[in-house]
């Protein structure tokens, strides 16, 4: 008894919802395990509730396979339901009907004691006139005249309490507009079969326990009026947890029964509609049987499962090619993903299958830089461009602090940046993706070859970008953000020639009013700030250093450093290009060390940016000036200090007579010739590895 119980509860949770205290289940056709059938009932491989086939005396059974509450816990009232259901009843022979279909409130599935026949598999000779303690109410679609029931005839509608007696009845029939404004009154055939299905509504009010029957033809529209409307109490005819379904019974004469669709609600409110157009067909009268079969049917069927074999081989043997394709496939493009990954960063990720897709399988190279190649792409969902960049980590160690931070700088947000989108990690390898930046890097369009040059105007609209993104990293974020590597090669070029900083590969972030940590020293000879080799420590003022050795680098066309080589081939020296502005400052021609392509432009700007190139690359850091008041300055919103070259050109001769000068020319510049070499062609050719994301 009690796994019985628990199996019922257990079924009422997987097929009922509860809507608001309510509780309803749609049947757009049956499946196994929806309804608990018993005696001949089955449910049919095309979803139809069949309750008896076409044998005599025969009855079935299909009730909600857990029982429901029809009285209020608290009160005992009865609570309000409402059904709807669309049946077919076939009979074998025209002129005789099997019992017919009810619709039931019973205490148990399989209904103990019922019998065949005009019982209707509900009642038996001992309680069907209501002389027992049954607690059934039925709505009866009858169709086979019992006088023994005072039956009107053989085709009508009852409501059975406790009793086969209907405590009401009418023919089936239903009410609808008659097109002059008038109502018309049409009879229903119960037994129209496949050909001419019926619906039902069934409606309760536990308030005043009014139970309403309203029948018509499948698909007509409900009609206003109900056929049936009678008292009946449920605190008193049923029992108070009761399984609600459908019985049906054939005698001498047999019919098929079947229920197509069922749709209930319980505790208020009208049950969902059926889809009509979802429910299934039930299967037209059989036809007179054939004892043999032609020979052309058994050469179609033949043929029929020549061709059946091949197309199941065919799908096999595609099936087995995609399976392997599919595993190369998954081996190709599997990921590493770390549990902290999955917690921390999965929204940041992005699958190697679609950067895989999006670069045209990693062939539309724009780029090779220091830590790996990138790649231009269009990521397939949402048909945004981007720059791919593969960075080789072969070592497990600091993965995590390095995706870390990675997503940390994903969180960055600010028009001069370049916007980190996301990453992904294979084997061996980093995947990042960035916004992608059609006109390329600063340092093309100043030294490329090829290049037209840039107008002062571009230029000085490209410094305040720089600088007004440089402002936010230091001040404008929850962290202290220092690049470490600004120069004209990590700024990128949208395609309104906006500067936006990029690369954030040496990048270090501290809390704000906290102190930087010691690390390597990392960077690009020139934008190095002396003071790296005594502590190094990379702060947002070695950041002022680089962005220095920027502005001069964009105003006057060169490189902050180049190496001269002696008459032997191997001394090199470098030639800055802060000596070079100095010598013109102290001319007092300053604005003549511009870049030659620039032209005509405004002097006093011009004057301004070389200027504060010279204050920020002061090598005393004490000396130079936040960002937030060279944003200042660049705006013109405050001027600039009193300076003069003298008073600079000193200040570095005391420096390069300062201990720290021989360690950082140690650290800057290279004394074997191998290394001089080298570094002698790259820059003295004035080409550089490409090291971020952008256009060819």
């Amino acid at each position: 008894m009690l796994l019985r119980r628990l199996a019922a509860v257990i079924l009422l949770l997987l097929f009922s919802r509860d809507v608001a205290g309510a509780q309803e289940f749609v049947y757009d056709g049956f499946a196994a395990g929806k309804v608990a059938t018993t005696d001949a009932a089955v449910v049919t491989p095309s979803g139809i509730l069949q309750l008896t086939n076409d044998t005599k005396e025969t009855l079935g059974h299909g009730f909600y396979p857990a029982p429901l509450r029809f009285r209020d816990a608290n009160t005992g009232a009865p609570v309000s339901f409402s059904t709807t259901f669309v049946l077919a009843i076939a009979p074998r022979y025209p002129d005789a009907h099997g019992h017919g279909i009810a619709f039931a409130l019973a205490p148990s599935v399989n209904v103990p004691g019922a019998v065949a026949g005009k019982y209707l598999g509900l009642f038996n000779t001992s309680n069907s006139l209501g002389n027992g303690t049954s607690q059934i109410v039925a709505v009866e679609l009858d169709t086979v005249m019992d006088t023994e029931f005072k039956d009107a005839d053989d085709n009508h509608v009852g409501v059975d309490v406790n009793s086969l007696h209907s405590v009401n009845s009418a023919t089936a029939g239903y009410w609808h507009d008659d097109g002059s404004g008038g109502r018309r009154f049409d009879n229903i055939s119960l037994t129209g079969g496949s050909e001419a299905p019926v619906q039902v509504w069934i409606e309760y009010d536990g308030d005043s326990a009014r139970l309403e029957v309203t029948v018509s033809p499948a698909g007509e529209p409900r009609p206003a009026l109900p056929l049936l409307s009678c008292h009946v109490n449920l605190s008193s005819a049923a029992a108070e947890d009761t399984y609600v379904g459908f019985s049906a019974a054939n005698g001498a004469a047999m019919s098929s029964h079947y229920v197509l669709g069922w749709s209930f609600r319980l505790g208020g409110g009208r049950a969902p509609d059926l889809d009509l157009s979802k429910l299934p067909r039930p299967p037209s009268p059989p036809g007179p049987s054939k004892k043999r079969m032609s020979l052309l049917l058994i050469l179609i069927l033949l043929l029929l499962a020549v061709l059946l074999l091949l197309l199941v081989s065919a799908a096999i043997a595609m099936f087995v090619v995609r399976r392997q394709r599919w595993r190369r496939q998954r081996q190709e493009f599997s990921e590493e993903e770390e549990g902290w990954e999955m917690i921390d960063y999965s929204p940041h990720r992005i699958s190697y299958k679609d950067l895989h897709d999006a670069t045209n399988g990693f062939r539309d190279v724009i780029g090779v830089g220091g830590f790996g190649r990138v790649y231009h792409g269009v990521l397939p969902r949402s048909g945004v461009e981007v720059a791919v960049k593969k960075v080789s980590h072969g070592s497990q160690q600091g993965l995590q602090e390095f995706v870390s931070e990675i997503t940390s700088m994903s969180r960055l947000r600010h028009r001069n940046l370049v916007q980190l989108l996301g990453y992904c990690r294979r084997r061996d390898e980093l995947v990042l993706v960035y916004d992608y930046m059609p006109n390329g890097s600063l340092d093309q369009h100043l030294f490329g070859r090829a290049a037209p040059g840039l107008s002062w105007e571009q230029r000085a609209k490209i410094v305040r970008g720089v600088a007004a993104g440089l402002l936010y990293l230091h001040e404008g974020w929850e962290q202290v953000v220092v690049h470490r590597d600004i120069k004209a090669g990590n700024v990128l070029l949208d395609a309104d020639m906006n500067g936006k900083l990029s690369d954030f590969g040496f990048a270090r972030l501290y809390d704000h009013g906290g102190d930087p940590h010691a690390t390597h020293v990392v960077g690009t000879l020139g934008y190095i700030a002396p003071e790296m080799s005594k502590t190094g420590m990379a702060t947002t003022s070695s950041d002022v250093f680089a962005f220095g050795a920027f502005l001069l680098e964009v105003a006057c066309g060169r490189r902050p450093v180049v190496f001269t080589v002696d008459a032997d081939g191997d001394s090199p020296s470098p030639a800055g290009i802060v000596e070079l502005v100095l010598q013109r400052w102290k001319a007092g021609k300053i604005t003549q060390a511009r870049d030659p392509r620039i032209g005509e432009c405004d002097e006093d700007d011009l004057e301004l940016v070389l200027k504060l190139g010279l204050l920020c690359s002061h090598p005393d850091p004490e000396r130079r000036p936040g960002m937030r008041q060279v944003v200042q300055m660049l705006e013109h919103a405050v001027p600039p200090p009193e300076m003069s070259p003298e008073v600079i050109s000193e200040s570095m001769k005391q420096f390069e007579h300062h201990e720290a000068f021989d360690e950082f020319v140690g650290m800057s510049f290279p004394s074997t010739s191998e290394v001089t070499t080298a570094t002698t062609q790259q820059f003295s050719n004035g080409s550089r590895p490409r090291s971020d994301f952008h256009s060819s």
